[in-house]
């Protein structure tokens, strides 16, 4: 069975930093594309970065680009999210994915995790 499990959200004050995880299991975990999406109440899910299964290159969204990174650690079978100079627009419950092609759409991914809190206070 396969499982995607975030963590590290959580309140944290503007300019401040946060470091998501994301535990995968059940997967083929370095044939992958992982990725990172948000979405914020009453807005569509929004793409943040992705990074491809062997972990060389990375896109990230326009709207975190600078001051996200989006990373993976094969051996350990985890994505990770490192998040800094946050702003209250980011905002969202973040979710990790994986799906078998490179993509900024969420309907491209086959699997996803339930989804861990970011809000920043301004």
């Amino acid at each position: 069975q396969t499982q995607l499990v975030e963590s590290g959200g959580g309140l944290v004050q503007a300019g401040g930093s946060l470091r998501l995880s994301c535990a995968a299991s059940g997967i083929a975990f370095n044939r992958y594309f992982l990725a990172w999406f948000r979405q914020a109440p009453g807005k569509e899910r929004e793409f943040v970065a992705v990074i491809t299964s062997n972990g060389m290159a990375t896109t990230h969204g326009n709207s975190v680009k600078g001051r996200f990174t989006i990373s993976k650690d094969n051996a350990k079978n985890t994505l990770y999210l490192q998040m800094n100079s946050l702003k209250a627009e980011d905002t969202a419950v973040y979710y990790c994915a994986a799906g078998r092609s490179i993509s900024t759409k969420s309907t491209d991914y086959n699997y996803w995790g339930q989804g861990t809190q970011v809000t920043v206070s301004s």
